[in-house]
């Protein structure tokens, strides 16, 4: 259907509403506020043609407008046609202040309520009151109606994930989210998103893009723990494991009427005398079903149409406990996320020193390690030629030779020259750019292992690079490095830490328009909450704690011509500092991804002698930890890539 087409036939649907509608709001979430969704959840790309994972579409009778964040502005303004008017977050209007500002009083705003946070409905309810403009709930996802070749709904089988990855059981889950349940006089939480419940009830699946979760919805009550999923994923062995684990399977299509019945009071049936003096671990006395009126539900993943089937003055709206949970790793989840990042750095060596080779022969590139001009006779002569989807092809099966491997965490990010301008560039096979030894090349890739989740970028360059190009590797280098050096007190935010990145980068009058750090998942997904670092105010929200996982990812982008980012991934750790000023307790970071930067991308005279220690020492590190996955070939160009520097 031609794009002139779907908005047609959106507007007259909006027109034959009841009441009918001034505009409808198409979001990226789905059911489950989910980043990335299924292929057919891309209702938001379906109607504008933009693909990336984050963004929102406004059609009214006249127009349409996309809104996206800074890490999309050159990839919409590519993909939209003159149709649509990009808006930009953090420069131009919000959606609510846009629509509440630019339509008629009494305008009806149409939106699919499971596709909307209770958060976002709130707020834009706020922001329609000052005009009398009211948010109209469809009662079918008008995009549906239209979308005649939507992608048919798979049928995934779910897996359950071992102790040995998760260490820690469904039941001690369990417990521990019904102590907080009784802590909050809560009698029961409703659980949205796919990977709270796929890390609950240590459960995976395919049902979404490299993300190892399940379409599924959880409901946990002080006496029973039910999963709504479509029955046909589940074999004999995964209902018997749930049965075991006393989680009761029903329809996925179920969690709605037995919210109703949540709501009433009727969902668990149970006889509250059974759980009249339930005992805690220190044998207290702890809250009874009598005592407890509230349902916990997370007004940023719990969906409208869910909230709106209960009674408001009995929600507690806060965020889900199991965010929290989930973002503070065990030591088995610690141990597996470590191994399967040093699989994932000895699979990225292999892929450069292939690289570096090919780029030689194919291009007469001056390679990896050395900065001569490219033998043009050579580049002229070539019979074959490297783009940035057959490259990315090849790393990605280096990581599929290694143990526990099971696919990519997102799509790769190969992209050359310009093209790494766009932050989250993804190259298309009839459209990709071909390699040029003369231009940056920038690689963001991960992938899933059955022990944890990974997520890496390295900015490489085969030819002579500028000097300013070395200048702007070298500023996002130091503020890589001085972010993963930070020591910091318990109680420290990723909003107060986010500058640390951005200082040798604005000396010189430079910045990026994404965050510094998110979450990672084990085995799970790549983005995770609901810690970040990062400028924006969310990031003040939580705490950095002990045990979580967080990226360490600067970078600068100059439209036209070349972006650098340089991504590892740490956890946090208890620091043994000297002093403990206020018995607040101290933390660091540790470095766990492990390969190369490419040194002769690097302006020593910027860097400090701390800061040259430091690459010596990691450097160092990538030698000893990947040597026993290395062939001596590749382990001769690692050495050659981790030779001392500065010396």
């Amino acid at each position: 259907m031609a794009e002139k087409d779907i908005l047609s036939s959106l507007r007259s649907l909006m027109a034959s509403h009841s009441p009918p509608l001034d505009a409808l709001v198409v979001p990226s979430e789905d059911y489950h506020q989910s980043e990335y969704v299924s292929a057919r959840d891309k209702r938001r790309a379906f109607v504008s043609g933009f693909t990336g994972s984050a963004g929102l579409a406004l059609i009214t009778m006249k127009e349409a407008r996309l809104w996206t964040d800074g890490r999309y502005f050159l990839q919409a303004m590519q993909q939209l046609s003159d149709q649509w008017t990009l808006m930009r977050m953090g420069e131009d209007p919000a959606v609510d202040i846009w629509m509440a500002d630019n339509l008629s009083a009494d305008a009806a705003i149409g939106v699919d309520p499971g596709c909307v946070s209770v958060d976002t409905t709130k707020r834009w309810k706020l922001a329609f009151s000052k005009k009398q403009q009211k948010l109209v709930q469809t009662e079918t996802n008008l995009v549906d109606e239209i979308w005649k070749n939507r992608p048919p709904e798979d049928v995934n089988p779910v897996s359950v994930h071992p102790l040995e990855f998760t260490g820690c059981s469904v039941a001690e889950k369990l417990k521990d989210l019904r102590e907080k349940l009784r802590q909050e006089k809560a009698r029961g939480i409703i659980i949205s998103m796919l990977d709270e419940v796929a890390w609950l009830y240590n459960i995976r699946g395919n049902d979404v893009p490299y993300c190892p979760v399940v379409h599924a919805f959880a409901i946990v009550t002080l006496n029973s723990a039910f999963l709504y999923v479509d029955n046909r994923k589940l074999s004999n062995e995964v209902k018997s494991y749930l049965e075991e684990n006393a989680v009761e399977v029903r329809e996925y299509t179920a969690v709605v009427s037995d919210v109703v019945l949540l709501s009433s009071n009727q969902l668990d049936l149970a006889n509250a005398e059974d759980a009249k003096d339930i005992k805690s671990d220190s044998d207290e006395t702890v809250t009874t079903v009598s005592d407890t009126v509230l349902i916990w539900v997370d007004p940023g993943s719990c969906c409208y149409a869910l909230y709106s089937k209960l009674n408001s003055e009995k929600v507690l709206l806060r965020q889900s406990p199991l965010a929290l949970a989930k973002a503070i790793k065990n030591p088995v989840e610690l141990d597996g996320l470590k191994k399967a990042h040093i699989r994932d750095g000895a699979a990225v060596v292999q892929y450069l020193v292939w690289l570096d080779k090919q780029m030689q022969e194919i291009y007469g590139a001056s390679g990896f390690f050395l900065e001569g001009e490219c033998a043009n006779e050579k580049k002229n002569l070539k019979t074959t030629k490297l783009t940035e989807v057959t490259v990315s092809d090849k790393l990605e099966s280096f990581r599929a030779s290694k143990e526990h491997f099971r696919g990519l965490s997102f799509p790769t990010i190969s992209s050359v020259g310009p093209n790494a301008a766009i932050i989250h560039y993804s190259p298309q096979a009839e459209t990709c750019a071909e390699l040029d030894p003369d231009s940056i090349y920038l690689f963001d890739s991960g992938a899933q292992y059955l022990d944890g989740t990974t997520d890496i970028t390295r900015t490489v360059h085969f030819g002579k690079a500028s000097e300013h190009e070395k200048a702007c590797y070298t500023a996002v280098l130091k503020g890589h490095i001085a972010l993963g050096n930070a020591y910091f007190p318990n109680g420290t935010n990723g909003h107060a830490l986010d500058i640390l990145a951005r200082v040798p980068l604005w000396k010189d009058g430079l910045d990026y328009l994404h965050g510094t750090g998110h979450g990672i998942g084990s085995y799970l997904n790549v983005h995770e909450g609901p810690h970040l670092i990062s400028f924006r105010p969310q990031a003040r929200n939580v705490s950095l704690q002990a045990s979580m996982t967080v990226t360490d990812e600067p970078g600068y982008y100059e439209d036209g011509n070349f972006g650098i980012r340089l991504e590892n991934v740490l956890i946090i750790n208890e620091a043994d500092t000297e002093y403990n000023f206020g018995d607040k307790g101290y933390l660091s970071f540790e470095h766990i991804t492990w390969a190369p930067y490419q040194t002769k991308l690097i302006d020593l005279s910027l860097l400090g002698p701390d800061e040259i220690g430091w690459l010596n020492t990691y450097h160092s590190k990538c030698r000893d930890i990947l040597a026993p996955y290395l062939d001596d070939t590749e382990m001769a160009w690692l050495n050659k890539a981790t030779e001392p520097i500065g010396a």
